[in-house]
């Protein structure tokens, strides 16, 4: 029996700004996906039948990734993340999924973090017919800060790059990560809305938005600017800074018209708690996030304003191996 853990991630700033080639800059958060596989008579997916075409991530990785002839599988998933919510939770399952079978398998060969972000990329692509930023997954897999662009940033260590054939044609990004300072008294703290974060239907509104007043690209163009602020920010351990570039990033996603009324009301019960606080991810549902040096009360105000909260510290670690059993 093998478990392994990937953790799920928030995007402090670049959302949508990252369709048009600015930077995106993600973090990991502690709550994430565990899948535990062992032995068994028959396929088993959380105690039913696996069906591998109602699981297309799960059923690429066992054979388009490892081509494994093995025994029938038991595989069982436990997520501390809140589904559709823009938290990465479906790269948390990808990631958690290669790491364990890749363990099961080839109990001898060290997991390789980046070679797990391929594949859970990968899977994601598959399942996404073609589609699928490397952002929620290489930050799954690496943990830590993670920097998404279209090209190399300066400032960052480069760990890797990713290319991908679309519908649309190929694309390709560059992924980094940022080396953070000693930060301990710093939390993050989502609020979800209840509310799923329909991730196409936004992207497709922003570049509707863009075709018909294209003087909204300087919007998209202040975020990449607030990005390079903020990593600056985080590179000196400044959070006071990073919450600043968090406020600014916000203010110009409500300007592209990808807020809503639920996130702005969990927005608004927690500002004055925050260093920052923004919505993270696509918009229009989904979840906000504040920085803040008071998790509990934040968690509190989100709670008591409709939402409910997931408490993380800054910038926790990627994928692991947490249960091997013979």
């Amino acid at each position: 029996m093998v478990t392994a853990f990937a953790p799920g991630k928030c995007i402090l700033f670049g959302e949508h700004a990252v369709v048009y080639g600015q930077p995106a800059v993600a973090v990991s958060i502690d709550a994430g996906v565990e899948v535990t596989i062992s032995e068994s008579s028959r396929w088993i997916l959380e105690g039913k039948p696996f069906e591998p075409s109602r699981h297309p991530h799960i059923s690429h990785i066992i054979n388009d990734i490892f081509e494994y002839t093995g025994r029938p599988l038991e595989i069982d998933i436990k997520s501390e993340l809140f589904s559709a919510a823009g938290l990465g939770s479906s790269a948390a399952l990808s990631n958690s999924m290669g790491a364990a079978l890749h363990h099961f398998v080839r109990p001898n060969e060290p997991l390789d973090l980046i070679s797990l972000a391929r594949i859970g990329h990968s899977a994601e692509a598959n399942a996404q017919k073609g589609r699928a930023s490397p952002t929620d997954t290489a930050t799954s897999a690496l943990g830590g800060c993670v920097v998404v662009s279209g090209d190399r940033v300066k400032g960052t260590q480069h760990f890797f790059d990713a290319t991908l054939e679309t519908p649309e044609g190929s694309r390709s990004w560059s992924i980094s990560k940022v080396e953070l300072p000693e930060i301990e008294d710093v939390w993050l703290v989502l609020g979800f809305t209840g509310i799923g974060s329909p991730t196409g239907d936004m992207v497709a509104g922003v570049s509707e938005l863009l075709k018909s007043d294209p003087l909204k690209m300087k919007e998209i163009e202040a975020i990449g600017e607030i990005t390079y602020s903020g990593l600056r920010a985080l590179s000196s351990g400044n959070m006071e800074e990073v919450g600043h570039a968090m406020n600014e990033c916000q203010e110009r996603l409500r300007k592209i018209g990808v807020s809503s009324p639920e996130l702005e009301n969990l927005i608004s019960a927690t500002e004055s708690h925050s260093l920052g606080v923004k919505l993270t991810g696509a918009g229009g549902g989904g979840c906000m996030v504040s920085l803040t040096r008071n998790p509990q009360r934040v968690a509190e105000c989100i709670e008591i304003a409709g939402g409910r909260p997931l408490v993380s510290k800054f910038g926790s670690g990627g994928a692991r191996i947490v249960i091997e059993e013979n």
